[in-house]
């Protein structure tokens, strides 16, 4: 006599798969959950100028930019040293001041902004992209123009 098709058992249970990046990955905060980014965009943009003129270590904000953005920034940071090496230029620290700041929130959890840079050759724009990560804000993305 055979059981009821009901009184059957599957024999492989199917189970969702674990994606590890959901529980342990950076999670995403809130812009309410934030303090205002406005400190942290003027303080990563004065950050970054003197890093790139080597007047300040790139570990000074690691805490503050995500691994790709350390990458990118460490790899001008190398291209400027060797830079300012052919060219027997010491390192000094660069004279400029902030100008006006532009900041928007494409979506909540995100602030894109942009920073004059007036230096005593030249004027410069540095764009930042900040999200929250981790209740923190970080810069996923940083360039200077």
């Amino acid at each position: 006599m055979t059981a009821p098709a009901h009184e059957t058992l599957p024999s492989k249970i199917i189970r969702p798969r674990f994606v590890p990046d959901e529980f342990f990955g950076h999670q995403p905060t809130s812009s309410d959950e934030l303090p205002d980014p406005a400190p942290l965009i003027v303080n990563l943009t004065r950050c970054v100028v003197e890093i790139l003129a080597g007047a300040r270590d790139l570990e000074q904000i690691s805490r503050w930019v995500t691994d790709d953005v350390y990458r990118h920034l460490l790899k001008r940071v190398v291209l400027s040293a060797r830079a300012r090496q052919a060219t027997g230029r010491p390192v000094t620290r660069p004279t400029f001041t902030i100008g006006s700041t532009t900041q928007c929130a494409p979506r909540d959890g995100v602030v894109e902004a942009v920073v004059i840079v007036r230096g005593r050759a030249r004027t410069r724009a540095v764009a930042l992209r900040l999200e929250g990560l981790d209740q923190r804000w970080r810069a996923t993305a940083i360039n200077v123009l």
